[in-house]
C-alpha cells in the first residue's frame, strides 16, 4: 500500500513537461491494477469505453452514470496513479452550473483526481471556472470524438497553417485557463511539435507523433483485447484477446472430455 506522498498529483504531472511519460486508459478495477503494477503515472477513464467495453459505435451514447460507475471501479484499483475521468457528451456543454455539478460528482462520488473535457479556446472560460472551484482539468484538442457526428468522421488535424495556428491558440487558452496538461488527438506530428513547444504544460499525444511530452493509448488497443482493427498509430504490445479465446476453447474441450474438473479442483 502506497502512502499519500507517493501519489501522482496534478502538480507532479505538470512537472513532467519536457520529459517522456506513458499514460493509458482503464475501465475497471482489473485494468487499473494492471496499469498500477506497470507504474503508469496517469490513468484516464476514457469515454472510449463506450466502444471498447459497452459496444457503442461512438462515444456519444455514454452517460454520466456509466462514467461514474467505471471511474469508481478504476479508483478502487489504483494506489498511486492519477485518475482522470472523461466527462461524457452533454455533461458539460449545457451550462457552467451543470458542468460544475457533474465534474464535482466525479471527484466526490467516484474518487477521481481530475476531469477531462474536449474543446480548446471556446472551452477556456469553463476550464477556468472548474479550476477556480478546485476541480483539476485535463484539456483535449485536435480530433474531438464527441463531435464526430458534426465533423462527419474521424479526421487528422493540423494539415494547414490555419489549423496549426488554431491548435496553438487552443492550447495557449487552455494553459492560461489553468489546465494542467493537454491531450492532442490525431494531430499531425509537426503541428503537435509546435504546440508542445509553445506551452509550459505537458502535451499528451494519441495519434499525434513523437514530439508530445507524454503518450496515451486505449488499453484495449494496446493489449489486443478486442478483435477489431486498431488505428494506424497504435502499437500492440500483446494479443490477449486471441489468447483468451484459445483458453476458453481449451476449457470447453476439457469439460466436454470430462477432464475438468479433476480431483485437484474439488473441495475435500
Amino acid at each position: 500500500m502506497s502512502s499519500k506522498s507517493d501519489r501522482w498529483t496534478v502538480a507532479r504531472i505538470r512537472e513532467l513537461k519536457g520529459k517522456k511519460f506513458a499514460c493509458v486508459t482503464a475501465t475497471d478495477t482489473c485494468t487499473a491494477r494492471w496499469a498500477e503494477a506497470a507504474e503508469i503515472p496517469l490513468v484516464l477513464v476514457g469515454d472510449s469505453l463506450g466502444m471498447t467495453t459497452l459496444g457503442f459505435d461512438t462515444t456519444v451514447p455514454v452517460t454520466m452514470e456509466m462514467m461514474l460507475h467505471h471511474t469508481a471501479a478504476v479508483v478502487r484499483g489504483r494506489s498511486r496513479a492519477l485518475v482522470v475521468a472523461d466527462m461524457p457528451f452533454l455533461s458539460y456543454q449545457i451550462s457552467v452550473e451543470s458542468a460544475l455539478r457533474n465534474a464535482g460528482r466525479f471527484l466526490q462520488e467516484a474518487g477521481a483526481d481530475a476531469v477531462k473535457i474536449e474543446g480548446g479556446e471556446f472551452r477556456a472560460p469553463l476550464v477556468r471556472e472548474l479550476v477556480r472551484n478546485g476541480i483539476p482539468v485535463l484539456g483535449h484538442i485536435g480530433l474531438l470524438p464527441q463531435s464526430v457526428l458534426a465533423l462527419g468522421g474521424y479526421r487528422v488535424v493540423g494539415r494547414t497553417l490555419e489549423q496549426i495556428e488554431s491548435l496553438i491558440a487552443d492550447a495557449c487558452a487552455l494553459e492560461d485557463a489553468g489546465a494542467f496538461a493537454i491531450v492532442l488527438e490525431a494531430v499531425r506530428p509537426d503541428a503537435a511539435r509546435r504546440v508542445t513547444e509553445r506551452v509550459a504544460i505537458p502535451t499528451i499525444g494519441i495519434g499525434a507523433g513523437p514530439h508530445c511530452d507524454g503518450q496515451i493509448l486505449v488499453i484495449h488497443d494496446l493489449l489486443g483485447l478486442n478483435e477489431a482493427p486498431v488505428p494506424q498509430f497504435v502499437q500492440q504490445y500483446a494479443h490477449l484477446g486471441a489468447q483468451a479465446i484459445e483458453a476458453l476453447r481449451r476449457y470447453r474441450e476439457d469439460v466436454a472430455r470430462g477432464e475438468f474438473p479433476g480431483p485437484e479442483h474439488s473441495y475435500d
